[in-house]
């Protein structure tokens, strides 16, 4: 693919136009080495929708391992045998302490995330009346429990959690490869009855087990036709104990042809750049904006240490771009 494609690509994406698939296919199957001749024209689209603002959130593990789910990737799930952390629904002042850290270390979003194929409703309350005393103050929330139905999102619009995470994880095409407790549809079904109710979704995925480029397009496509608003990338942290802890598909410039194919294919919604960004794209890891994404997700993640949000500022600063909060 030639630089003058790239470009018209990026203005088709600009003008809220769908490339076209071939366009999109042939660009998914471009060799690593032309990688960065993508960048240009990525970026371009990531500037056009949100100019030098990135987008910071953090979240917190609150309810950890024993997870009935076989998630293949997964170190909370109970078919692997990892170390991971196991205890029940933390109690409101560490939810709490959570929202503080995102307040003191200038993080737009944070989001409560518990282990689970979904959150009792009993903890869905508790969740909620948390969430109503947090207050806003330069903070977004969001939540991220499960498949939860249409009475417990009310719940949680009405606690002021104006956005709800549940990633698809992978292509439905591959799919069955990574998990056989629940289907994709029961996925698919929650986003809708999500943003029925009201709410903002953040759903994506997880790359790097075992998906083609051509189904990284395909989790891409679905995510486009679901209206989703924001898109989490989330790149494998092979994990022992788990399914796929011997598993190395990425390289730093795959994870940029990745970046690269959801911002074509996606156009104007935020792509977050989330867990495995340090390990996998190593040096290469503060290009990730040029490859398209609009901000980054700082702090640990669920069962893995992450990046000091300072250390994630100072990046931003240095690459002349700006942090953004809650109400820009």
């Amino acid at each position: 693919m030639d630089l003058k494609k790239c470009l018209d690509m990026a203005e088709a994406a600009k003008a809220g136009q769908l490339p076209e698939i071939s366009d999109l296919e042939e660009l998914a199957c471009l060799p690593e080495q032309h990688v960065l001749d993508l960048l240009p024209a990525a970026n371009a689209v990531r500037k056009h929708f949100f100019g030098d603002q990135v987008h910071l959130c953090c979240i917190v593990n609150g309810k950890s391992g024993k997870c009935r789910e076989d998630c293949a990737f997964c170190a909370q799930s109970a078919y692997a045998k990892t170390s991971a952390p196991v205890y029940p629904l933390i109690d409101s002042e560490k939810m709490f302490q959570g929202a503080s850290y995102a307040r003191e270390n200038g993080v737009h979003r944070y989001s409560l995330v518990a282990s689970g194929g979904r959150l009792p409703k009993a903890e869905v309350r508790m969740v909620a009346e948390a969430f109503s005393r947090m207050g806003g103050d330069g903070v977004g929330y969001c939540a991220s429990l499960g498949i939860l139905d249409a009475q417990d999102f009310a719940l949680l619009k009405e606690a002021g959690v104006d956005r709800y995470h549940h990633n698809l994880e992978t292509a439905e095409s591959h799919f069955k490869e990574i998990c056989t407790t629940h289907a994709y549809g029961d996925r698919v079904k929650t986003i809708r009855e999500a943003k029925k109710a009201g709410m903002s979704v953040c759903a994506g995925g997880l790359f790097g087990i075992g998906e083609s480029d051509l189904q990284v397009l395909e989790l891409g496509l679905a995510l486009r036709d679901l209206e989703v608003d924001s898109v989490p990338v989330n790149f494998l942290i092979p994990i022992k104990g788990t399914r796929l802890e011997k598993s190395s598909d990425l390289s730093p410039l795959r994870c940029l042809k990745i970046i690269s194919l959801l911002r074509f294919a996606l156009g104007g919604k935020e792509i977050v750049i989330c867990g495995g960004r340090e390990s996998n794209l190593e040096e290469l890891h503060p290009l990730v904006f040029y490859a398209g994404a609009s901000g980054i997700m700082t702090g640990d993640y669920l069962t893995a240490p992450g990046r000091n949000p300072q250390k994630d500022h100072a990046m931003i600063r240095r690459l002349g771009l700006t942090a953004l909060r809650e109400g820009e």
